[in-house]
């Protein structure tokens, strides 16, 4: 457990973001995944949990990429549309049969693209560079060197070489490759599963009709939503009393079913030290961290029971959902293996349309809507409470105020990440 001052509302003192989130993987670094082999065909944003060799040559053998003539790139040197050469047309390159003959000096075959290199060839020369004679005959307009117009015997990929590293997320390209090879199953982590409990007696589905007092669940779909595209498995525990007689049981089941588990409102004022309590009587370790100094979202809960990651999120949707992607998404890909070098962030510039203040010592995240004009991107702030879902809605991304700023000017230009 980490040990820290506690504030007037009986949170711990707020720990920076960046060290928060260390604190967090550095207690999970030790984790491995489970794994398990799956068709290809069901493989898409899984994370492969070994790397993949080539067990042959991508192509196993040279082939041409144009439509034209397999010849010896010699017998074109010089050529020109004033100073033609001529080649005798020996053969010809059926699709799907192997060649027969060999292209020898002076001499062509017709060749497709996709057609094997016949023996003998060393270069494809283009249709457009020829001008038909006869049916045996073509004079050779443009001069080309070896290897031109071919991809050769392992070129896209030789046997043995490292098609693709453990931790990547299979993307349809990867598929592709991957089929091209041959291989028909892979070696994947076991998708993360991660459990949501909302909280507060004044929470209802939002399916129905609030009354006076109550509000609709806004974060079990949204989180969910973010789960989802995290690639990893929503399971929804529905909302919960915040009377720790019934919140416990619900929480300790959750944390028995799956990987990560998310409470959203146990860490607000209102729900006072519940979410803290129940996280230090789930077991060793306990809590990690309870405020952090970040807008929106400065009241989050990280804490681990056993290996369990749990988190106390926000009850207003804005903030935890600003959680989520800090906190959460981080913990969700390092459960699965995912290696994030490997993920380059959503981002643009962009201008920034207005002043923005910020309190020293804590980071801001501002979320902003994106316009184009003269192919310049400019970023307008939308202001709006953390309980306010359409600021999110609304949004195109966010940029980031850092704790050692107090603020940024109207012109600068700044990085927006992209919500996808």
């Amino acid at each position: 457990m980490i040990e820290n001052t506690r504030d007037m509302l009986g949170r711990t003192g707020l720990i920076p973001v960046d060290e928060a989130l260390r604190i967090l993987l550095h207690h999970l670094q030790h984790h491995t995944p489970e794994t398990e082999t799956i068709p290809l065909a069901e493989a898409l944003d899984r994370v492969l949990a070994a790397p993949v060799l080539s067990p042959e040559d991508l192509p196993a053998h040279a082939r041409s990429t144009m439509d034209g003539f397999a010849v010896r790139a010699t017998d074109t040197f010089g050529t020109s549309e004033s100073m033609p050469g001529y080649l005798q047309i020996t053969g010809e390159v059926r699709m799907g049969e192997p060649p027969k003959g060999e292209v020898k000096g002076g001499s062509c075959f017709r060749i497709a693209t996709g057609g094997l290199l016949p023996d003998g060839a060393d270069a494809v020369i283009m249709l457009e560079h020829t001008v038909p004679v006869d049916d045996t005959l073509i004079e050779v307009v443009k001069g080309l060197g070896s290897g031109s117009n071919i991809i050769g015997k392992g070129e896209d990929i030789a046997k043995g070489a490292l098609a693709l590293p453990a931790g990547r997320l299979l993307r349809p390209q990867d598929l592709g490759l991957l089929a091209g090879l041959g291989i028909s199953e892979v070696q994947v982590t076991r998708t993360v599963r991660v459990g949501i409990i909302s909280t507060g007696d004044e929470i209802i589905p939002f399916s129905e009709t609030p009354r006076a007092g109550k509000i609709r669940d806004i974060n079990a779909i949204a989180l969910s939503g973010l789960i989802r595209r995290a690639h990893a498995r929503p399971v929804d525990y529905g909302i919960v009393s915040d009377r720790k007689e019934i919140f416990m049981p619900v929480l300790e089941q959750a944390v028995r079913e799956n990987d990560i588990v998310l409470f959203s409102g146990g860490s607000s004022v209102g729900m006072r030290d519940l979410g803290e309590q129940a996280i230090t009587d789930l077991g060793p370790p306990g809590i990690l961290v309870h405020g952090v100094a970040l807008k929106p979202g400065k009241p989050v809960i990280i804490g681990l029971s056993n290996e369990v990651p749990v988190f106390g999120l926000p009850g207003h949707p804005v903030s935890a959902m600003v959680c989520f992607d800090l906190f959460v998404r981080p913990a969700i890909d390092r459960l699965s293996g995912l290696s994030t070098d490997l993920l380059p962030e959503a981002s643009i510039s962009a201008r920034l349309d207005r002043n923005m203040n910020s309190a020293a010592g804590r980071r801001d995240l501002i979320r902003v809507q994106l316009s184009r004009q003269d192919d310049i991107w400019t970023a307008e702030p939308i202001l709006g409470k953390s309980g306010s879902i359409s600021t999110l809605s609304r949004a195109h991304g966010y940029f980031i105020i850092p704790e050692s700023s107090q603020g940024v000017s109207q012109g600068a230009t700044i990085t927006v990440y992209l919500y996808l």
